[in-house]
């Protein structure tokens, strides 16, 4: 959704003032925040509600600017027996999130600008939050040539982020000529890093645990050799480059490394990858299978770190929903991918905030507005503060759930947290000043 749809649309639906009373903006000092006209009008303590507004009670509570996932499977056009647009946007909105960026693999790809604006005016018309469509990098994602990355970019979805997520762009010169491509309009190439000559047949992470269960082994270095030429091919451009689904200890060096000399390359983890590990994997419940594969704890380890210190710049949802058929099969033959646009906050909040590794502004940084500055979407990630758009998200860090894929606003329940406590629960969720979630349930219009 472009800035001028979303403004519309707040306009269109005319909400009422709403004040958010006595909540912890970053999760620092107590204050109010009042949202009339599609923005935050007003931020400051015992702030007066203006006539006709809604007050809430935010007692406690985290407010933070509404989440960006830069890495979300909508499906749609397509798939729709595991996603829908409208289905996908419900299940966001729940989570906290205000915007996503839809990927590329849909049948048929999101390769040209007529397929591009199509998804982009599904998530208009569904108004649950914003939708950018991510535009294919190559024809069919076949990474033989480039997809018509000026015309999306151009079009009224205005394209900015590229990527063959699914499959790597394994020719080196075309991955070069893409990055160049990009560089007229400030696009960025989005990697899923994986060398498919390493990886045929592999069906979980190369080590102990594989050897043991006797699957073939995906190994690190898969990940970790399309990530360093890539780096030294954004340098040489002189573009930009994003890696997506990051998830061993050598990638985390590679991107430090190559920060440290000033490339610019941003990177992303997943929340599963900071929390889940290959002995997952010895259930064989194929709700554990997943691109990239769950690494080792080592590697669990080296992605906290490489989160909390900065090297890596965001945490994306890949949220990627399958049919029960498609998972519900033996090990070698179940599609890889989990759900986790409405667990991810939770999954954040345990591994990262209550460990003491990031603070509550680190993680508006890493799920907002880093992400939104990325994808240049700049409607969305913006502080919160008096003009902002009332994109908004109030969080309870204090309730214990335990997940229950049944009740998610997903289509699929390929969730791999099932059964899992976890902690905070989605008191609000706002889009351009109009409530989109209350008290974690989508609010029927």
């Amino acid at each position: 959704m472009t800035t001028e749809n979303a403004a519309a649309t707040a306009a269109a639906a005319d909400p009422a003032p709403l004040l958010i009373r006595g909540g912890r903006p970053y999760g620092e000092q107590v204050q109010d925040l009042l949202l009339a006209g599609g923005r935050i009008e007003a931020v400051g303590a015992d702030l007066e509600a203006p006539e006709g507004a809604e007050v809430i009670d935010a007692d406690g509570c985290i407010v933070l600017p509404g989440l960006v996932d830069l890495h979300t499977h909508l499906r749609e056009p397509g798939g729709e027996e595991a996603e829908t647009v409208e289905s996908g946007t419900r299940a966001a909105a729940r989570g906290g999130f205000t915007a996503v960026h839809a990927m590329a693999n849909t049948t048929p790809v999101a390769d040209t600008a007529g397929v591009v604006e199509q998804v982009a005016r599904r998530g208009d018309s569904a108004g649950w939050c914003s939708v950018r469509p991510v535009g294919a990098v190559t024809v069919g994602l076949a990474g033989e040539r480039l997809a018509e990355l000026d015309a999306m970019a151009n079009s009224r979805a205005k394209v900015r982020v590229f990527s063959d997520d699914g499959k790597c762009v394994h020719d080196p010169v075309l991955m070069r000529r893409a990055l160049e491509y990009v560089k007229s309009f400030d696009g960025v190439i989005a990697q899923h890093a994986q060398d498919p000559r390493l990886t045929e047949g592999a069906q979980m992470h190369e080590g102990v645990v594989s050897a043991e269960l006797g699957l073939t082994g995906w190994p690190a270095v898969a990940e970790e050799s399309i990530i360093a030429r890539d780096v030294l091919l954004a340098q040489h451009v002189g573009s930009r480059l994003h890696v997506c689904h990051l998830s061993t200890a050598g990638s985390v060096d590679i991107i430090r490394w190559a920060k440290q000399r000033g490339i610019a390359v941003t990177a992303e983890v997943t929340p599963h990858h900071l929390l889940l590990t290959d002995e997952n994997v010895r259930q064989f419940d194929a709700v554990f299978k997943v691109n990239p594969p769950l690494r080792t704890a080592t590697d669990v380890e080296a992605v906290r770190e490489g989160l909390a210190d900065g090297t890596i710049d965001i945490v994306a949802t890949d949220h990627a929903p399958h049919p029960r058929d498609a998972k519900d099969r033996e090990w070698d033959q179940a599609a890889m991918g989990m759900t986790g646009l409405e667990t991810a906050l939770s999954l954040v909040q345990l591994t990262m905030v209550d460990e003491g590794r990031l603070s509550w502004r680190d993680v508006a940084r890493v799920l907002s507005e880093t992400p939104a500055e990325i994808g240049r979407d700049e409607d969305q990630g913006q502080p919160l503060e008096p003009g902002s758009p009332a994109h908004v998200l109030v969080w309870d860090p204090r309730p214990v759930r335990v997940a229950d894929p049944a009740e998610h606003a997903s289509l699929s329940r390929n969730s791999p947290f099932a059964g899992l406590e976890l902690p905070g629960t989605n008191r609000l969720t706002v889009l351009g000043g109009r409530p989109t979630v209350r008290e974690g349930q989508v609010v029927t219009r």
